[in-house]
């Protein structure tokens, strides 16, 4: 195969981001040991000083950032042969191919965006600048697709 030419893609296929969801799995991991390891170090007068309330508060944020990071997991692009399904955290967008005029990834963008026959745009949080080479393939794969 020459250089630069990439193999055709088998239909459905999907992208994801990689680099924020390694970061965030990691990070995320490491912050709830932390904050189990310093809630065990108390002696049992300390803990017994936190009000259900403190607790409840601590639980509650604990579960926004679980929320948060689930939403950037779950972000990911599906190109049928039909359609183009979009899932930017708990949004879910599909277009017809004939929708979709152009793909975009401008340097230093955080994200994809797609213009669409409308004239609107769309982000597409699957695909992030931070990727590097691996988010500009998938564009160059998904504008393939869109000019099929």
């Amino acid at each position: 195969m020459p250089a630069g030419s990439e193999a055709p893609l088998s239909l459905p296929h999907t992208w994801r981001p990689f680099g924020a969801r390694v970061a965030g799995i990691l990070f995320g991991a490491m912050l709830l040991v932390v904050c189990a390891a310093a809630w065990l170090g108390f002696d049992d007068q300390t803990r017994a000083t936190f009000t259900w309330f403190q607790r409840g508060t601590l639980l509650f944020l604990g579960l926004v950032a679980f929320a948060a990071w689930f939403a950037l997991v779950r972000s990911r692009v599906v190109a049928d042969d039909d359609r183009l399904v979009v899932v930017n955290g708990y949004r879910r967008h599909e277009y017809d191919w004939a929708e979709v005029v152009a793909v975009h990834l401008p340097p230093g963008a955080p994200w994809a965006t797609l213009d669409l026959a409308d004239g609107t745009t769309s982000s597409v949080l699957a695909i992030q600048g931070s990727d590097g080479e691996r988010a500009r393939r998938a564009v160059r794969q998904l504008r393939a697709l869109a000019n099929r």
